[in-house]
């Protein structure tokens, strides 16, 4: 597989892995648009929210809790929490993740 975030959870490229479950990465984002600015992925490999099923709601909704968990770590007071869909709205890589940004 050629996805670049399939080769970070593979540890076939290195990354700086931030946080790490059984379900998600951390790591942060190599074009920063912040200060802090993360990308939680999840492991299963999901081209884009577009390709979301129901078997994935379990997952995006801890998506959204390990985001709140790791800027709760942090210390963060306030955070946007952005997913980008499709080329059209900034969607580089072809693997559903969450930007987390902050100040």
């Amino acid at each position: 597989m050629s996805c670049i975030f399939c080769k970070i959870i593979n540890k076939q490229e290195l990354s700086g892995i931030l946080y790490e479950n059984n379900k998600f990465i951390v790591i942060k984002d190599i074009n920063p648009k912040a200060p802090v600015h993360l990308l939680i992925i999840p492991k299963k490999h999901i081209p884009s929210v577009k390709e979301i099923g129901q078997e994935d709601k379990e997952l995006l909704g801890e998506l959204i809790l390990v985001a709140k968990e790791f800027a709760e770590q942090k210390g963060l007071k306030g955070y946007k929490l952005i997913i980008n869909v499709g080329r059209e709205d900034g969607q580089i890589i072809d693997h559903l993740h969450l930007h987390l940004l902050a100040q």
